[in-house]
């Protein structure tokens, strides 16, 4: 036969997908010279597909799936939205309650239209003996490395081993001691516990006749290396942050309080964002009661998401419409572990930096953590410093409009000229200059801070200067009101708090209002009026302004003064913690520093 025949052919024959060297029609066997050889297994890949192409549900997994599948498409029609809220989280809840089923496919078909339009669910096939299995996980929420090393490599050394056993308990016994090399592999057993694993970072794997999957923990994704605090900053005392990580965030608080009295429950929030939560306190110290009272607050929250512990505050506060803050918060460990130390409760959120901690009086929010790492008298400088400035800060410009406005008697004659002179070709009455100045100073601080960093303070410093000395020689506004409002800006700054600053500036603009029109005696009327709601304010059951009010006097050493640290012995009477003590008597070192 001609080579351009024979090649002409052997192309035909290729392409047509039989193999050259054999006719059509004709078998491997029929050749002269061949050799049987060993079937391939089928791949892992090719299993998974035939098990998935054979699964059927039972008729308690169609029911299961399709109501909740109503029950999501039902949020988007128009109708009572209480029923198809309550509607998801009953649906949500049925499937924490079907179990996982026994075969493969039925399991992996509820799974995968669970997470239908999920590009990032990855569904890997597996053969464990002669078994068919699937190793879930969400890609980008766990390290593939650790699984490669931790489930893969090991499943692949022992699965041939002739001692795997082949009845379910004892098979799953058998992967999580000796098939998987992972120290936190749990079961699973329902459909709905199988989805919050692979939601949370972790990997599960389902074997074909095995009624329960193994969730191994494999958690990888980018996340923010422990940091100063960008707000709380601090001379002396530890310069480490909270995170946007829980299980960082907690071993920063661990390694504080190296106790198995330290307890840190878990709660998840959010029928979308499944946020973790972390109760945090120390047992036989903070009060059973405050405990339940927080876990009750919280359990009974039901919304869509829970985005940062800002948004828990709201919810669990025992007056929201207050402006005044009922629960504190923090972004500093140390402070929350002498918070707990005191009695008191921390919550941590899953993607928040910040703590909160419950709960807190009006004097707790004038304290600082520092506080207790300077000398008592330096402490109790500071603390006095702190309270004077936030009067200064309330008071400061509405004290002015009253006393130019109507008490000019009270002015010294001097003083009193100057600030005529300085008011002369003003065209706005005093009240409306100082609320104008404010309103500005307010634009400045908030353009300040939702710039980048570099370019937010050259805004805040070029506007405080130049538009205000502007504004001063275009006789808009007078210098005095510059000073007034620059010494009151100024003063709120001291105030460690930022929910409490935000309520003290928020309540300068009624008071200058007040103050506008009925003069001293206004400033009055609005100073008795946020005594009168501070006095009948709680957090938590505690009153805001304890222990001044109602008065507890062995609580006093540690309000306004702070009293020498051999004299704190007790925790604050108002927790009503049961172990009250928190240190030896007697530890006065004493002159001979003997302790007598």
């Amino acid at each position: 036969m001609p080579i351009g025949s024979r090649l002409l052919r052997y192309l035909t024959r290729w392409a047509e997908g039989t193999p050259t060297g054999q006719a059509r029609g004709s078998t491997p066997a029929d050749l002269p010279g061949h050799t049987e050889q060993p079937s391939r297994p089928e791949t892992p890949s090719v299993v998974l597909q035939a098990v998935l192409a054979n699964a059927q549900l039972s008729a308690w997994e169609t029911v299961a799936l399709n109501s909740y599948q109503a029950a999501v498409q039902a949020l988007a029609v128009q109708g009572n939205g209480a029923l198809r809220v309550g509607a998801l989280k009953a649906a949500q809840e049925g499937l924490e309650l079907v179990p996982l089923p026994a075969s493969l496919g039925a399991a992996l078909v509820l799974i995968k239209e669970l997470f239908s339009e999920c590009d990032d669910l990855v569904l890997r096939g597996l053969m464990i003996g002669n078994r068919p299995a699937a190793l879930l996980f969400v890609r980008g929420l766990v390290k593939e490395e650790r699984l490669e090393l931790s489930v893969l490599e090991p499943l692949g050394r022992h699965a041939t081993e002739s001692q795997m056993p082949e009845s379910g308990p004892a098979l799953r016994t058998w992967l999580a001691s000796v098939a998987i090399a992972s120290d936190k592999a749990e079961p699973v057993k329902s459909v709905g516990h199988v989805v919050d694993g692979l939601l949370l970072g972790d990997a599960v794997l389902l074997v074909d006749g095995l009624a329960e999957g193994l969730k191994m923990a494999a958690q990888g994704w980018e996340r923010r290396s422990v940091d100063k605090p960008v707000v709380e900053s601090t001379v002396r005392g530890p310069q480490e942050g909270f995170t946007e990580t829980i299980l960082v965030n907690t071993s920063l608080l661990r390694r504080k309080l190296k106790s198995p009295h330290l307890k840190i429950e878990r709660i998840v929030l959010g029928r979308q964002t499944r946020t973790a939560l972390a109760v945090i306190y120390l047992k036989d110290v903070a009060a059973p009661s405050l405990v339940d009272e927080v876990k009750r607050r919280l359990r009974r929250i039901d919304v869509d998401g829970i985005l940062d512990t800002g948004m828990i505050e709201e919810w669990i506060e025992d007056q929201p419409s207050s402006l005044f803050p009922q629960v504190s918060y923090t972004e500093r460990p140390d402070r929350v572990a002498g918070n707990l130390l005191d009695g008191q409760v921390a919550i941590l959120a899953e993607g928040s930096p910040t703590a909160l901690t419950l709960p807190v009086t009006f004097w707790m929010l004038l304290q600082a953590g520092e506080d207790y790492y300077h000398r008592f008298w330096l402490a109790s400088a500071l603390r006095l410093l702190r309270a004077l400035f936030l009067v200064v800060s309330l008071v400061g410009p509405s004290t002015y409009i009253a006393i130019t406005t109507f008490h000019q008697e009270m002015i010294p004659t001097n003083l009193l000229l100057s600030i005529v002179a300085s008011r002369e070709g003003v065209p706005f009455p005093v009240m409306l200059e100082a609320i104008l100045m404010e309103v500005f100073f307010e634009v400045l601080r908030e353009a300040g801070l939702r710039l980048p960093r570099p370019m937010g303070q050259a805004i805040s410093i070029v506007g405080a200067l130049v538009l205000g000395q502007a504004a001063v020689q275009s006789g808009l506004v007078s210098t005095s009101v510059v000073i007034t409002v620059a010494i009151t800006g100024i003063s709120s700054f001291i105030i460690p708090g930022y929910g409490l600053g935000s309520a003290i500036r928020l309540l300068r603009f009624p008071l200058m209002l007040l103050a506008g029109s009925l003069g001293l005696f206004g400033i009055m009327i609005g100073l008795l009026a946020i005594l009168v709601h501070l006095c009948g304010l709680r957090s938590f059951g505690v009153p805001y302004l304890q222990p001044v009010a109602p008065l507890t006097w062995p609580d006093l050493r540690d309000v306004l003064l702070r009293a020498p640290a051999w004299l704190l012995g007790r925790r604050p009477a108002m927790l009503g913690s049961p172990n009250r003590r928190r240190q030896a008597p007697w530890l006065d070192p004493g002159a001979g520093g003997d302790g007598s």
